[in-house]
């Protein structure tokens, strides 16, 4: 059995090698090198790659505003949901929801937030963005669309808006609830 893999030359164009490999016997391919120089180049691999860069550039450019990741993230969930529970910004936010109340705490304390009690159930805490959230959040849009611009620099307005359905569709595909 021939097997044909395509390995980048060059590290930041999309140039291939092709390298033939010939079949092993099943006994001998648990010791068989891999290809040197060969690099995974599965989608779940890539995605994970983007998605540890891209925290990585996020991370970078919302430090000097004193903002983490996941805040901004919750930042912009509120903004866009306006008020909601702890159990549902965990939800929004793909963190658990103990990680979401030592967020909304950090949160309250710097005053981008306020928590009060939802008016139709009296156990449930409703936390919406304050005037002061909303500043930080603007500053911070223009540092995240840097960044965003930078990932898709090279891809033209409709090709982005492309992307932009694949992944959703991507997420819908795999998530129980959507986006």
């Amino acid at each position: 059995m021939r097997l044909i893999l395509y390995v980048p030359v060059f590290r930041d164009k999309q140039l291939f090698m092709a390298i033939e490999k010939k079949s092993t016997p099943a006994s001998r391919q648990a010791t068989t090198p891999a290809v040197k120089g060969a690099k995974p180049m599965g989608l779940a691999y890539l995605v994970g790659r983007l998605d540890h860069v891209l925290n990585q550039r996020l991370r970078d450019s919302l430090a000097p505003s004193g903002l983490t990741v996941p805040q901004y993230t919750a930042l912009s969930v509120f903004r866009a949901h306006g008020s909601l529970s702890n159990a549902q910004l965990a939800t929004r936010t793909m963190v658990s929801p103990q990680s979401a109340n030592e967020m909304v705490k950090q949160m309250e304390g710097k005053g981008w937030i306020e928590r009060r009690p939802d008016p139709a159930h009296g156990r449930i805490i409703q936390i919406s963005l304050t005037a002061e959230g909303e500043a930080i959040l603007r500053d911070c849009d223009a540092r995240v669309a840097e960044v965003e611009n930078l990932m898709v620099g090279e891809l033209g307005k409709e090709e982005r808006a492309q992307l932009h359905a694949q992944l959703r569709a991507a997420v819908r595909a795999l998530s129980v609830h959507g986006l």
